[in-house]
């Protein structure tokens, strides 16, 4: 099964992405981090993030970019927070996708979603923002949208948690 949890900054996204993976009966839960670490508080997010993980039975694993190459062990789930980042990684990190970003990190999805049991996406609802933007920017949210249409239509169950309230907008039919 793959779940989409998608809501503002601060929405309690994440909180529930995790519930939901605490529902999970796999052997393995892994936590895909995607944020990389590129100054000091980035490395203090990092750090306040793994004290709020640790207990809950993740092995997290640090991926940036290229999605599709990891190699994941038999009877695992994932939740992979978050698409934003990863996004960003792909079009402005060495080495990532470039103006390839939307192919590759759709085919990494895919990949991912055939060798999980159960796969949770975190991503965040840029869009209902009213600034205009230009260049990067633009790209970057052109890119990320095309992206959360794409996990929308392929996950099984769509989420958007609302001032932490998680409001259904897809269900799998039973």
């Amino acid at each position: 099964m793959m779940i989409l949890v998608t809501g503002g900054s601060g929405s309690g996204k994440s909180a529930y992405a995790e519930m939901r993976m605490s529902e999970c009966r796999s052997l393995r839960k892994l936590y895909i981090a995607t944020m990389y670490p590129y100054d000091s508080e980035s490395h203090e997010r990092i750090r306040r993030h793994r004290i709020m993980r640790s207990g809950r039975g993740f092995e997290t694993v640090e991926k940036y970019t290229d999605i599709g190459s990891l190699v994941i062990p038999p009877s695992s789930s994932a939740l992979l927070e978050c698409m934003s980042n990863l996004t960003a990684n792909e079009m402005f990190m060495e080495g990532g996708a470039g103006d390839e970003t939307v192919e590759c990190i759709s085919k990494g999805i895919l990949k991912l979603r055939n060798q999980l049991e159960n796969l949770v996406v975190v991503t965040n609802e840029i869009f209902s923002e009213s600034g205009k933007y230009l260049g990067d920017t633009r790209k970057y949210q052109k890119y990320l949208g095309e992206i959360n249409t794409f996990l929308a239509d392929a996950a099984d169950e769509v989420y958007e948690v609302v001032y932490g309230i998680p409001v259904p907008i897809k269900r799998r039919e039973v």
